[in-house]
């Protein structure tokens, strides 16, 4: 009997709130995380990756390994891939081949982390090429059963018209998403929580990495890996965009952990967020 209630229960709890509050997310890794490790030895690091628990992956990079071995590898270690960077120039060249590599891997997200432009000179009119590329190349994906995805660095937050380059970014964005990293975000001079309360149909993928406090910001798209530091433990708020992740039903979040401390982090940032 006090199985048929729980089950009952759980029916009613989905019925009411749906299931994007019970099954929404899943805990990943970016893999450029580990980077340093796999120049050493890829077999082991795929292994740690296996220890720590998680099973799901951004990446596209065989750092030098046979992708089809590496490929091998991550079947062994149980990990999947479910996105896949993708450099601009490629999406603006040869988005078919993206497709292809996406596909081969299992994915269904692709990423681009950059926009090219001269040093800091970053303006509307290399945003409005970024838009014009994004689009035709999320077209052709979508319409091969993959989402594509721009991951902002921060430079894309400098004021433009009543708001940013991003506002426009995101207005015209038409057959792509982005992917939030809330480092980025808050280093680049916005909020992410408010950011994601402002487009909330706009992000489908999160990067957690959180930021040692007092670090300096800036919206050049750039700063020292080592401001790195444990989710939690900094000045972002990942409690509070994890929640609303939740809420929006984004499923991927990526710890991206780039200092030099990251064997050693990773693993308090999963129990920090395994406490959320």
């Amino acid at each position: 009997m006090k199985k048929l209630q729980l089950l009952w229960l759980f029916f009613i709890a989905i019925v009411f709130f749906g299931t994007t509050n019970v099954l929404a997310q899943e805990v990943g890794l970016q893999l450029y995380s580990l980077r340093n490790q796999f120049k050493e030895d890829i077999p082991s690091t795929l292994k740690l990756i296996n220890d720590w628990g998680i099973t799901v992956l951004e990446g596209g990079d065989s750092y030098g390994m046979p992708e089809e071995e590496f490929k091998g590898l991550l079947a062994k270690n149980n990990l999947k891939v479910v996105s896949v960077g993708a450099g601009f120039n490629d999406l603006a060249n040869a988005p078919e081949e993206v497709v292809k590599k996406a596909k081969s891997y299992g994915a269904t997200y692709v990423m681009c982390a950059w926009i090219p432009h001269d040093g800091n000179n970053f303006d509307i009119s290399d945003t409005q090429k970024a838009v014009e590329v994004f689009n035709r190349a999320g077209k052709i994906l979508r319409d091969n059963g993959i989402k594509l995805a721009y991951h902002a660095h921060g430079f894309e937050f400098r004021p433009y018209k009543d708001g940013t380059l991003f506002d426009y970014m995101a207005q015209n964005a038409k057959y792509f998403d982005f992917e939030m990293d809330v480092y980025w975000v808050h280093h680049g001079g916005e909020d992410p929580l408010k950011l994601l309360k402002k487009y909330p149909s706009k992000f489908i993928l999160l990067h957690l990495k959180d930021m040692e406090k007092g670090t300096k910001k800036d919206n050049t798209g750039h700063a020292d890996v080592e401001n790195n530091v444990v989710l939690g433990t900094g000045e972002v708020d990942i409690a509070g965009v994890v929640a609303e992740a939740k809420k929006l039903g984004i499923k991927y979040m990526f710890i991206e952990d780039e200092c030099s401390r990251v064997v050693e982090q990773v693993p308090k940032s999963l129990r920090y967020l395994e406490g959320l």
